[in-house]
This record gives structure tokens, sequence and C-alpha cells, in this order.
């Protein structure tokens, strides 16, 4: 297992579970991380502004997903096969690319461990003025899990479990999970395995495999047919989909590209595509200029060039504040909003 001593360490107390080291976790508790083990918890920018009533993210104006209610964690804190040059994450800790079964927490141990987590960093809350104490209270048991945050949740090998146990949680109305392609195999073990999330969000940057490269700065040889896999399998999964674009200019927002994006979407038939500038914070400000980042007109000019090759999406919505456009599949025809998880 090709793990770093300045990233991971084996704990004797714990069955030799994979940890992130006491230093690794100091740096992310700085950056307000809940920690526990490989995992982590994070509350969001939006999370903390619907607390006191200062705005929703876009997730829920576009698909009706409480904000304060959302809690992103990933069970795979520091784990990715990308090392992508747009990512705010802290790509520099990553430093394994394998996470066997034996060496990782039970589903379960993550869960409760998280909650407690975020429960910290929400208590924090009570003290300050102007917040929404009923807010505040219901956000302790969440409705929706976004499992993204950091790393690759793919990676993790019991992420079928994981899926099912946030489903089985009572107050679960759904589960959003981010993938950057690289574990197709994994993908389809959740179809498999009767452990589809609500929705899941590939990520696509690059309209051919020398920009994917470029972009992402994946260590598998084979990420572009890795990322090829992982958008068939979008094609046929029976659960909501989407293509989250990240727009950086300078490197893909080109309108050369958007005949060879367009082919790739018709091949991967999602129901939503997210049209996303890059943002200029967190680590990308050590890789990027903020001058990378598109305005919301450019944002729009993009999303409707793109359409313009494609006669089966429309605009269904944007974001100003997040420099977000969202195109709908009319011909793979599923409503916007969600209600509750699939029991």
């Amino acid at each position: 297992m090709s793990c770093s001593g300045e990233i991971y360490s084996h704990s004797n107390t714990d069955a030799d579970l994979i940890q992130i080291t006491p230093a690794a976790k100091q740096k992310l508790k700085k950056a307000k991380y809940g920690v526990f083990n490989h995992s982590a918890v994070e509350l969001c920018h939006w999370t903390k502004k619907s607390f006191s009533d200062g705005g929703s993210c876009y997730k829920h104006k576009f698909y009706g997903i409480s904000t304060h209610r959302c809690m992103e964690m990933t069970p795979t804190a520091l784990n990715c096969e990308n090392r992508c040059i747009y990512c705010w994450r802290p790509t520099e800790f990553y430093d394994t690319m394998e996470m066997p079964a034996h060496l990782v927490d039970d589903p379960e141990i993550i869960v409760q461990n998280l909650l407690e987590e975020r429960r910290k960093l929400v208590v924090g809350y009570y003290g300050k003025t102007g917040v929404n104490f009923s807010k505040l209270d219901e956000s302790l048991f969440p409705e929706h899990y976004a499992v993204s945050l950091s790393g690759e949740p793919t990676m993790y090998p019991k992420l079928p479990e994981l899926i099912k146990y946030l489903s089985r949680l009572k107050a679960t109305k759904s589960i959003f999970l981010v993938t950057n392609g690289q574990e197709p195999e994994m993908l389809y073990r959740l179809a498999n395995e009767n452990a589809l999330p609500t929705q899941i969000y590939l990520s696509t940057n690059a309209s051919n495999k020398n920009l994917f490269y470029k972009i992402n700065g994946p260590r598998h040889r084979n990420a572009w047919e890795r990322w090829l896999q992982s958008l068939d399998f979008i094609s046929q999964v029976n659960t909501r989909t989407v293509l989250r674009f990240t727009l950086i200019r300078n490197f893909n927002d080109n309108p050369i590209f958007l005949e060879d994006f367009a082919k790739l979407v018709e091949i991967g038939n999602p129901h939503f595509i997210e049209l996303k500038s890059y943002m200029h914070i967190g680590m990308s400000t050590n890789r990027l200029e903020e001058s990378n980042m598109l305005e919301m007109d450019e944002v729009r000019a993009f999303s409707s060039g793109l359409k313009t090759h494609l006669d089966d999406y429309s605009i269904m919505d944007e974001s100003i504040v997040s420099r977000i456009v969202v195109l709908q599949n009319k011909a793979r025809f599923i409503s916007r909003w969600i209600d509750s998880y699939p029991q």
C-alpha cells in the first residue's frame, strides 16, 4: 500500500486502520474540517449562511435540497487519483492510490463519527447573534448527504454499504455522489448491489484526451479510457445523472471545444448538465489565477453554444452568485425536484 508517512499512519489500537496523521489532521481541522481516521466532514459556505437566513446554495435552487440540513462528507479525505488544477481542496496532501477493504472503517463507524464531528461544528453557531435557532436544531439531523467534499469517494471499497446505510437513516431524503470517473467498476458495483444514490455527478472538464490530462493531472495512465467507461455508465444507470462542467478560462472555454463536448454529452445522455465557472478559492489559488474565472455572461454564452449542438436539451435555470447554468434533458426527462429517497 502506497501511503506516505506524512499523510497516513496505521493505528495500533484500531486494527491498523488507515488514519490521517496528526500533522495532516491538524491542517484539515484548521481549515474547519471535522476529521475521523480517513474520513471528513465540513460545513460549507452556504450551509453556514443558511443558519442566519443568508441564502441557500444552488442545490436548493435547482433541486429543492434543504441547505441547512445538507451534510457534505467524504470517506476518502486524502485519497484521489487526480490532481486537478482547479480543485480547491488540498490535493497537495493526496498521496495514496489504494484503500484495501481490511484497512478502512465500516460505514456505520464513519457516519456516526462524522455526525458527531459535524455536531461539534454546528454547536459553535448557537453562541452567535442573528442565527435561526430552529434551523440549527434541524441541521443536527441531516436530510441530504453530499458524498464529495475532498478526495474521490469511489475509491472507498465499502461505498455501496455506505450509501445503503445513509439511505436507511430516518431523516434521509437524498444522497448525491460526485465522482471523477476514475473508478468505473465501483459505479457498476453501486448499480449491481442496489446501492445507487439519488443523483450521480460525473466531473466533465475536457472534450478530448490531451485536454483531460492537462486539466485533471490523472495518476492512471488509462485515465481517459476509465472516464469514458464511467460516461457509458451514466448513459444507462437507473438514477438521476449530471455532467458537471468546470469551465476554466484559457483551458477549456474556447468555443472550438463545443462540438466535441456535445458528442460526449450525447454518449452520456445525462438528465442534467451543470456548467460552472472555475472559482478562484482554496488551494486552487496556488495553481491558477483569478483571471481564469469566467463571468456569468460567459458561462451563459458557453451554455447557449453547447445547446445549439444538443437538440434534446433546454436551459433549466441558473445561479448568478455561483456562476452556474443548468441544462435539462427533455428526451430523458425527470423532474428537477427531489422529494425523498426511495426506500
